[in-house]
């Protein structure tokens, strides 16, 4: 449905300020309204309807993907991820349900920017040291709850890691953005929808994976030999987007330099990075 639908993203307008001011600009929809588009697309594949149901809800992935910054993505690629999971769940809602659009793709956007960002830190921490790779893989599993570390148990982490108190407190703030409803709740029979029941491997967790395959090998020789498989735009972009020590170039920058589409560059970045990853399992 994605190649079909036009509607606004980050990249499409001057800057993300004049995106969020124009999605917020967009009359929502009232629940007859939403209804009535929604059996129009189901029943009769009406584009412009799911366009309309598209675009009256666009506000709230700007919302959605305002509470994953802590891990240190862009905001306009976290938006672009998130309405993603918008159209797919436009795709899939039933109005006969009972179940307003919006708690419906709450779930799938929060997986689609989810996804997005598992994918993307594995590649982050490919250019820090194995300590640091340790501590974001394990600092989660180690608390003994849900709430912020104190003092000792901040030295105790660090000590046991190898890495300074300081490291272990930016760690824990960078991933304590806004927790994701995996599974769904008893009301209006979402749990059915809930992203647990459609991430690509529910029997393990990705980061857990990765740190039992690879973690030895994501060293500077692989990532270097990885970087050389690609071309020298790729090589490019990934370096810019992910490898950088300043602020990571973000997709509109990059399309602006290139003179090609946001999504574009996206397509190019994201073929680049399955591109290294096949290359960093092989020394794994």
């Amino acid at each position: 449905m994605s190649h079909t639908l036009s509607f606004p993203v980050p990249s499409a307008v001057g800057s993300l300020d004049q995106y969020i001011q124009s999605v917020n600009r967009i009359p929502l929809l009232t629940e007859t309204e939403e209804s009535d588009l929604a059996h129009s697309f189901r029943e009769n594949e009406d584009l412009e309807a799911a366009r309309k149901l598209v675009l009256s809800h666009l506000r709230l992935v700007v919302a959605i993907a305002r509470g994953y910054l802590g891990y240190g993505l862009p905001h306009a690629d976290l938006i672009q991820e998130g309405n993603v999971g918008l159209m797919k769940a436009v795709k899939r809602f039933d109005p006969d349900r009972g179940v307003r659009l919006v708690s419906f793709a709450i779930h799938w956007i929060k997986a689609e920017i989810h996804e997005y960002i598992v994918k993307n830190w594995r590649l982050v921490k490919i250019a820090t040291t194995k300590a640091q790779r340790k501590l974001f893989f394990n600092l989660r599993s180690m608390k003994s709850s849900s709430s912020t570390l104190q003092g000792e148990e901040v030295l105790a982490v660090a000590q046991q890691l190898g890495v300074k108190p300081e490291e272990v407190r930016e760690m824990e703030t960078r991933l304590s953005g806004q927790e994701m409803a995996l599974e769904g709740g008893n009301d209006d029979d979402e749990e059915r929808f809930a992203p647990i029941a459609y991430l690509a491997d529910p029997h393990a967790e990705p980061s857990d994976v990765l740190a039992r395959r690879q973690a030895a090998r994501l060293q500077d020789e692989g990532l270097h030999e990885a970087l050389a498989t690609l071309d020298e735009r790729s090589r490019s972009i990934v370096c810019r987007r992910w490898l950088t020590e300043g602020d990571a170039a973000t997709l509109h920058e990059l399309a602006a330099e290139y003179g090609v589409s946001a999504e574009r560059i996206r397509q190019i970045e994201a073929k680049a990075m399955q591109k290294m990853r096949t290359q960093l399992a092989a020394l794994a």
